[in-house]
Order: structure tokens, then sequence, then C-alpha cells
């Protein structure tokens, strides 16, 4: 399962880097970037609470299944359309929205599938070793699509993407972990609004789905805009905008390990609260950093505070929630994690033409440490875990 989540992961962060990189190319305009990061984002934000139902309704691995097969026949069309010349900047935004379709119902089943394969004790652990996964492929991805564009073009990442699915697909049709859950006769509705009812009485929860909104939502225009600083300020080509990432992506799997060695720590609110003040120092550096050493530093330092802030986030809200609400209370905190990425891009395309991209980075970051010092000192439910 790991290794088959890897490889999807590393193809799927090729056809980011090539897809962000042939929109700038095609339009030059960072509004059709954050366009296209807000249509991949958006259905996650619309559906992810009913995909969370679906994934205590139904068998996850199934859903899982499903959501693979859409997202490898959304790249393999990019990979068509390319490679005819058909390479116009709408039918791109379209497929980023089916492909963010199948994420929302994806992505509650497989946090809840997670929880599954490992014991309660060893669940921080899984969840960072298994973010290094992930942050494994921001790393190596980003890289091999540089080399990729530069070489060979667009069309061969979009292609490597599509084939990279088959390995998740070949994992879950092998694995042995099975969720089958109690036939309910209750409406998706009441189903919901158990799950919104059980986090409303958790007061903490709460709390920390508000501020993985507002992680996301300040944090991630940073990565859509790496191109907009490796064509307009550092005048440089897609090697170093795959540079750029991976070092990003160097810094999360460091941020990942460090939250794996550290175990089942307490005091987690304080720690990821502290992470979320770095993180916000680290996007305000690179937003005002006109020199490369200097910007990889900033990037490294994001990469690893942001991934610490995800894995600690996480670990605390997956240990509030009993099997049976997983599914749902996942999609809660889904739709405000994932929500939080289209809004805060679309909101940051409309900033960056009248302030340009350093200006409203530089206050995104100077805003999240704000938001982590209301936690730490005024708002104390996330600090007191």
């Amino acid at each position: 399962m790991w290794i088959g989540a890897c490889m999807s992961s590393i193809g799927t962060w090729m056809q980011i880097v090539a897809q962000g990189w042939l929109i700038y190319r095609l339009s030059h305009s960072a509004f059709l970037l954050a366009l296209d990061q807000f249509l991949a984002g958006i259905p996650i934000f619309l559906f992810s609470l009913i995909g969370g139902v679906v994934a205590d309704r139904t068998e996850r691995r199934k859903i899982l299944l499903v959501s693979q097969y859409i997202q490898m026949a959304s790249a393999a069309t990019l990979t068509i359309l390319v490679a005819l010349g058909l390479t116009h900047v709408w039918p791109i935004l379209c497929l980023s929205f089916v492909s963010g379709f199948a994420q929302a119902f994806g992505g509650p089943a497989y946090q809840a599938l997670i929880p599954t394969l490992v014991d309660r004790d060893d669940m921080p652990n899984a969840i960072a070793l298994n973010s290094i996964q992930f942050n494994l492929a921001v790393t190596v991805g980003p890289a091999l699509a540089g080399i990729t564009l530069a070489r060979l073009g667009e069309k061969w990442c979009f292609g490597l993407n599509a084939l990279s699915f088959l390995a998740p697909v070949i994992s879950l049709s092998i694995i042995s972990a099975r969720y089958l859950p109690e036939k309910s006769g209750e409406s998706m509705f009441k189903s919901l609004k158990q799950g919104i009812h059980f986090i409303w009485r958790q007061g903490a929860m709460v709390a920390l789905i508000i501020l993985a909104f507002a992680m996301t939502f300040l944090s991630m225009p940073m990565r859509t805009y790496i191109p907009v600083f490796v064509k307009d300020i550092f005048h440089r080509g897609p090697e170093t905008y795959g540079n750029l990432l991976s070092l990003m992506g160097v810094g999360s799997i460091v941020g990942s390990l460090g939250v794996a060695s550290l175990g089942n720590i307490s005091k987690k609110g304080r720690f990821a609260l502290s992470m979320l003040m770095l993180l916000g120092a680290g996007i305000a550096g690179f937003s005002l950093s006109k020199f490369l050493p200097v910007s990889y530093a900033m990037l490294l330092l994001v990469g690893a505070s942001m991934m610490a802030v995800f894995a600690t986030v996480t670990s605390l809200v997956q240990l509030s929630v009993t099997n049976e609400m997983r599914g749902r209370v996942m999609s809660v905190y889904n739709f405000a994690f994932r929500g939080g990425m289209p809004i805060g891009n679309l909101v940051s395309g409309w900033l960056v033409p009248a302030y340009t991209a350093p200006v409203v980075l530089g206050v995104n970051g100077f805003l999240l440490i704000l938001v982590a010092l209301y936690f730490l000192l005024m708002q104390r439910r996330v600090a007191a875990l």
C-alpha cells in the first residue's frame, strides 16, 4: 500500500509541476494559475462531507479504487490532448475539476482506512510515516518533472502520471484490510448531521478544524506562485522550478521524520502552534528573498514546518474519534483542510495582479504567525492538547 501510494504521488507531483508550467507558459496569467488550483480543490470543499458519509457506509477500499481509476483517466486524457497539440487552458482546468471530484471521495476513504491498519498507540507515527511517502513524492516528483519538462515536454509528465496509478490499483487489489459497515436506514443528511454534532460536542476538535483551514488558506498559495518567482524574479526555467519544489519536499521529509521520531509526545497542540509560527516566518522570508540560496533555505523551513503542523494536527483529530464516526469526522477535517486551498488560491489570484506575489505571500506569512499566537495565547483549546 505504501509503495503504491508513493508511486502515485510521484506521478501526481510530476503532473502538478508540468501543469502549472504549461498554464503559465500558455497564458502568462497568475490568475489562471490560481484558478487551476481552485478548480482542483473546490470539489473537495463541496463534496468531501458527502464523501465522508459514503466512507462510513461503503467498503472503503472500493471507493479508493474508483477514485484512482477516474484520476488515471483524467491524466491519460490530458496526455492525449497535449500530444495532439490541443494545448488550450480550459480543457486543462476542466480535467483538474474532474480529478478533484474523485479526490473528494477518495480522500476521506483513505484517511479512514489508515487507522484500521495500525494500533491506536502507533497512530502519530503511522500518520507521520505515511506523510513521508507523500513528501518523498514531493521531493522526487518535481525533480523528475523538471528534467522531463526540459528534455521531453509536458506530455511525458502527464503520461507517466497516468501510468503511476497502476501501482495503487494493484496495491488496493491485494490488501486484506476490509471495513464492513453496518447497514443503516438513516438518510445521508442525518448521518452527516451526526458527524457534525460529534465534532461540535468536542470544542477542541472545532478549533483544530478552524486551524487546519487557516493553515492551508494562508500557506498553499505560496506553492501556486513559485512559477511566478522562477520566471519573473529569478529569470530561470523549469529545472529551477523543479529544484525549488524538491527542496520543499526535502524539508517536508525532515519534518515528517522529526514528528515520527518524537512518537506519542505530550503537548502536541503547543508543538503544532510553534511549527505554525515557523511556517509563517518561512513563507515571509521566501517572499522577501531575491537570491536563490536564501529561497532554497526558506523552502526547506517551509516544508519541514508545514509537515510537522499537518502530521500533528491530523493525529490529534484521529485520536479523538471513534471508528464508526471516522469517515464523517475526517471528511469535515478534509473539508476544512483541503477547502482552504482553493479559497486561498482564489483570493490570492485576485490580489496578486494588484499587489504582486511577493507582497501577498509576505502578508500571508505574517497572518499565519498571528493565527498561531491567537491559538497559543488567547483561544487555548489547541494549546492545551
